[in-house]
């Protein structure tokens, strides 16, 4: 049946491991990590950016041309200078990717890492909208067509595990307000965990082609107060 939830509490799939800060007991939130990864990345870009460039503007001043005859002449090094200047910055450079490539390692962890009191929310794509059911059996949609529908509603406060799969064709689970994305597919489950710390509405969208309504397949995704989503969650159980 169309938008029928499949069982996703599969022994196995779910992780262990918690996502804590070890010295203050609190949940590590993987945007903290993602944007603060993201913004090393730009602060090395930008630094060999501006040396490259810096070389680049000396050499061209520097070896420029004073005539239209004159002809150019390299200089001369020896086997060991031409090592040290092919070596040296390359081995530079890759350390420094090596080490931007390890810190990005360990928000990957972060993000496969579920805390232990986070909320499940199963979730079904379908051409072309989500299905989110709840712990109590509650479900919630939001359609393509009408624009109408609650979509996914969190609690503020609580870490929320989304375990999906895809009763058609392959989707993409994407947020961007919480950088996370993650495929769906037929008979397989994946899953996501996101942190919703503030009271805000943010949008979930498809990130893979999935046909013609592709890019109506969106959903709000709701960040509510715990008081707020418990009156909603009830409300929305007694309609069933």
């Amino acid at each position: 049946m169309k938008g029928r939830m499949v069982a996703l509490s599969i022994p196995g799939l779910l992780l262990p491991g918690v996502a804590w800060a070890a010295e203050s007991g609190k949940i590590v939130d993987p945007v903290e990590s993602w944007n603060h990864l993201w913004h090393e990345v730009l602060i090395d870009l930008f630094i060999m950016g501006t040396i490259f460039a810096a070389l680049a503007i000396h050499w061209l001043i520097k070896y420029r041309a004073t005539s239209p005859d004159q002809v150019g002449r390299g200089p001369t090094l020896s086997r060991a200078q031409a090592w040290s200047w092919a070596m040296v910055p390359a081995f530079v450079f890759m350390a420094d990717d090596f080490f931007l490539a390890a810190k990005g390692w360990t928000v990957w962890n972060t993000y496969r890492k579920v805390p232990e009191n986070a909320m499940e929310v199963k979730v079904t794509g379908n051409m072309w909208y989500w299905q989110f059911e709840y712990p109590n059996g509650a479900t919630s949609t939001y359609a393509y067509d009408t624009k109408e529908g609650d979509g996914l509603m969190v609690p503020v406060g609580t870490p929320v595990v989304l375990r999906m799969t895809s009763n058609d064709v392959i989707h993409s689970f994407g947020m961007a307000e919480y950088r996370v994305k993650e495929d769906m597919m037929p008979g397989r489950i994946t899953y996501i965990w996101f942190y919703p710390k503030e009271e805000k509405q943010s949008w979930v969208t498809c990130v893979e082609f999935c046909g013609t309504l592709h890019s109506q397949m969106y959903a709000p995704v709701k960040a509510v107060p715990p008081a707020q989503f418990d009156a909603w969650l009830k409300q929305k159980k007694s309609t069933l």
